[in-house]
């Protein structure tokens, strides 16, 4: 029987999420599995890679073969470092001690890179925000501009209107007077 480490799609329509599992090699994609050793989230940046590294490492060993995609997977993770640094121990090239320092010091570049992708990414993520913030607020203070000029040419309209409406009412007002004032005159002489 041929065992495989492979994906199992879940997840609905353009939005698939995987299992990593351990299977036969005759199973159907979705269906029968021996084991599930992880998941992995692509829709994510960067994409989420939960493997439990030791359950792979053992199934390597015991000879199961990953897909393309989950060897490139396992690399990122460290397991098939971990596997070739184990074959030298096998072999004598190197003690099992040495080899857990490389590893360890490979895991802990590899932690430092992820890390370092994951600050920048968010850094991006808050630069465009603010300069997002900033466009916008450009946008209102043109727009509030903007409305400023023109209520100020409706009242520069409207002033010269004003002006002539006040002095039609004055006009009107010193015909008011002088008509009292003839009446009065009128009057004196009718006596």
């Amino acid at each position: 029987m041929a065992v495989k480490i492979r994906l199992a799609r879940r997840g609905r329509k353009k939005r698939a999420m995987y299992d990593v599992v351990i299977a036969d090699a005759r199973a159907p994609r979705d269906g029968r599995f021996i084991e599930k050793i992880g998941t992995y989230n692509p829709n994510i940046d960067p994409a989420a890679i939960n493997i439990d590294n030791d359950k792979a490492f053992d199934w390597i060993m015991k000879g199961a073969q990953p897909t393309d995609t989950v060897k490139a997977m396992l690399s990122y993770r460290g397991v098939m470092f971990r596997k070739h640094l184990q074959i030298g121990v096998i072999k004598g090239a190197l003690t099992q001690e040495q080899a857990d320092a490389k590893l360890a010091e490979w895991v802990a570049a590899k932690e430092a890179k992820i890390s370092g992708k994951v600050e920048s990414l968010s850094k991006a993520q808050a630069d465009a925000k603010k300069a997002k913030l900033d466009a916008e607020t450009k946008v209102k203070e043109a727009r509030a501009e903007a409305l400023a000029a023109r209520l100020a040419e409706e009242e520069a309209a409207n002033a010269p209107a004003e002006e002539e409406a006040e002095a039609e009412g004055a006009t009107e007002v010193a015909e008011g007077e002088e008509a009292p004032a003839a009446e009065a005159s009128e009057e004196k002489t009718e006596e």
